[in-house]
């Protein structure tokens, strides 16, 4: 194949993976390849693949792929969440408060009540132990729930996609507060946390000038990534840290503002390559060796606490809270978005996946099995809400009122 070609096709690859449908498809396939390989029987060179080590042990960085996955491959993720985040608070949903605030408190409450299923799940079963746990539940994946508003939601009105992006943005704000305050990595270390402000100042400096060489941003956002790796607290919120830098207002001359630059320019790395790569490395749950097999797995309190709380907790934290909020207060859904669109919303809500399945591995570092639990809790979870939400969303967007008189107007 010639350069030409080669350079084509990556050229169409990655616009593809801009589009949320696509990227969502990238994600399950990764997933599914993992759990089949991990339950094969060739399921040991999954386990070698993922324990590989690869780094210099001399910085500190000598770690398995599964765990650079995690740590670093994730931060591009993250650094793209930071950027949506920034221009959803300076251009965005987020730049008006009354138009933001159902959404905003329909997030709190759709993480609020998942913890607290969850919380309830495992005293109830026996496994206070599995406390730790409470915020796995707790998440909304953007990329994928998005992917399944765009592949079922057709016919919805554009303001409904607003809302789960709005609630689903300020989620993963949340999140990322939940894993930096939540679940450090180790004790905390001030000096590398201030290198590495430090670098993110520099990062930020050069951006506001729109000194915007890779040459030179890329080593100041793997400085910045490293010296928070080595802080204690979890890496990838270096990615968030800077891309919360990032202008998101246009200078003159400028036809798009430098946030939408670097997100357009690096999504189709974070969909395309570095989360579905985590999700190979996270999603790879072996339930057929398990002590006591995978009936032992799939019943233990942890796996049936997330599989729960991901789609019920947040139908009913998100739902409730939106019945209760405009009913009680002056806050109203608007752009043709009604009850019944929020309802298959809350529901797709509740695809945790990527932050979820990341928490999961942080929040029993030394308890295997509760990892595992959690892990397939998440995978449960995700699959029950995907499956409940896209019903549910092809079930509206049929209805007689919604199918003749707002599919031509709307689209989602």
């Amino acid at each position: 194949m010639s350069v030409k070609k080669k350079l084509f096709s990556f050229s169409a690859l990655a616009h593809q993976m801009r589009d949320d449908a696509a990227a969502g498809k990238a994600l399950m396939a990764a997933a599914a390849l993992a759990l089949v390989w991990a339950n094969s029987p060739m399921r040991h060179s999954y386990e070698a693949l993922s324990e590989f080590l690869i780094g210099p042990a001399s910085l500190g960085l000598q770690m398995s792929l599964a765990h650079l996955a995690q740590d670093g491959l994730l931060t591009i993720f993250f650094f793209v969440v930071g950027l949506e985040l920034k221009q959803e608070f300076v251009a965005g949903s987020l730049r008006d408060p009354k138009q933001a605030a159902l959404p905003m408190l329909a997030a709190v409450f759709g993480m609020a009540v998942p913890a607290a299923i969850y919380a309830a799940s495992v005293t109830v079963l026996g496994a206070p132990e599995a406390l730790s746990g409470w915020a796995i539940p707790a998440a909304t994946d953007i990329a994928f729930a998005i992917a399944i508003l765009a592949i079922f939601g057709k016919g919805l009105p554009p303001a409904a996609r607003t809302f789960l992006l709005t609630l689903a943005v300020v989620d993963d704000l949340l999140g990322i507060l939940v894993i930096a305050i939540f679940y450090p990595q180790d004790a905390l270390s001030f000096s590398n946390l201030g290198l590495c402000a430090l670098a993110v100042a520099t990062f930020a400096m050069l951006a506001q000038k729109r000194i915007c060489k890779w040459y030179l941003l890329a080593p100041l956002a793997l400085a910045a990534w490293y010296f928070m790796y080595r802080s204690g607290i979890h890496a990838t919120i270096a990615g968030v840290a800077l891309g919360l830098v990032v202008p998101a207002k246009r200078k003159r001359g400028e036809r798009v503002c430098l946030t939408h630059r670097l997100s357009t320019a690096l999504n189709p790395l974070s969909a395309g390559f570095a989360v579905p790569v985590f999700a190979f490395f996270a999603a790879g749950v072996n339930i057929t060796s398990t002590e006591g097999g995978a009936i032992s797995l799939l019943t233990h309190p942890v796996s049936v606490a997330v599989a729960l709380a991901l789609p019920f907790g947040k139908a009913v934290g998100i739902f409730g809270s939106v019945v209760a909020l405009t009913k009680l207060s002056p806050l109203k859904l608007g752009g043709g978005v009604d009850y019944q669109d929020v309802l298959p919303l809350s529901f797709v809500a509740g695809i945790g996946f990527t932050v979820s399945l990341l928490i999961a591995s942080l929040a029993f570092p030394s308890q295997t099995d509760l990892t595992e639990a959690g892990r397939l809790g998440v995978l449960l979870g995700t699959g029950l809400s995907a499956l409940l939400g896209a019903s549910l969303l092809r079930w509206r967007v049929r209805q007689p009122v919604r199918g003749l008189q707002k599919a031509k107007r709307y689209t989602v």
